[in-house]
């Protein structure tokens, strides 16, 4: 396989970096491709602006979804994002590596998915009709392709369980799986999650780097998030609600879009 790992952490020596070169190291000995887009080390821009548009006329105004779809178009995207988008295209399995910050990735993993993900490559793509909605949620240009989360959090696992204080950890990243991974059409895969990470000690980080072996070495075979086909029957189009007669009767929220029967992916 050809895998894209994109790593969001500030400081090479920190538990981010050791457990990213567990796995670059043992998807290397079992003969898979990798590359490494280090954010921080690539001094990643993060805030979309017009800087991203140079070919945008001085007194135009700035309307990132309608310059984001002209400039990919007309071949006119910034070379840092060309070649992300390069690195993409080229991946069977793309990895997004991070610490949760603030319930969420790090600024500068956003920015890269902000500006990487540009109108007609990622979104705003396909037919929209009384039968479609565009190639999105299990459709789209990264379809066929595997994706996955690295997390680190301090907290304990507990607290992002089913009743923790604060949220099933399934639920924090859903916005993440879902509405950036799946999109645009990935085949998601259950996060790699590491509770505590700030309390790890030399024990601890050998079960953690062992459990990423197997994450790695499972990395093709891994069942995917059962995630519902947006275009497959299961949604009214074009108000994209989940049919009535699905799931269970009564039931709202992120775990609605995971099909009958299926459970927490963490």
């Amino acid at each position: 396989m050809k895998v894209l790992l994109v790593f969001a952490h500030p400081e090479p020596r920190s538990l981010n970096g050791a457990l990213r070169d567990v796995a670059v190291t043992e998807l290397q000995r079992l003969g898979h491709e990798v590359l490494v887009s280090d954010l921080y080390a690539m001094g990643w821009k993060a805030a979309i602006d017009r800087a991203d548009f140079p070919n945008l006329a001085s007194d135009e105004r700035l309307l990132p979804t309608e310059a984001s779809k002209a400039a990919f178009d007309a071949g006119e995207l910034t070379q840092d994002v060309r070649d992300e988008i390069d690195k993409l295209l080229w991946a069977d399995a793309v990895i997004l590596q991070f610490p949760l910050w603030w319930f969420s990735m790090p600024a500068i993993l956003k920015g890269w998915v902000e500006r990487v993900f540009a109108c007609g490559f990622a979104y705003g793509v396909g037919e929209h009709s009384d039968k479609r909605w565009g190639n999105r949620y299990g459709e789209g240009v990264l379809a066929g392709k595997r994706a996955m989360l690295i997390v680190t959090t301090g907290g304990w696992e507990q607290h992002y369980g089913p009743r923790g204080i604060n949220g099933p950890i399934d639920d924090l990243l859903f916005p993440i799986h879902h509405g950036i991974l799946f999109y645009p059409g990935c085949e998601v895969l259950p996060p790699y999650v590491l509770y505590q990470a700030g309390r790890l000690d030399s024990v601890g980080f050998e079960t953690a780097a062992e459990r990423m072996r197997e994450r790695m070495r499972t990395l093709a075979e891994t069942p995917p998030i059962p995630y519902r086909r947006q275009n497959g029957g299961d949604y009214l189009i074009p108000a994209m609600e989940l049919r009535p007669e699905l799931g269970t009767p009564g039931a709202e929220g992120f775990a609605v879009h995971l099909r009958d029967g299926a459970g927490s992916t963490a």
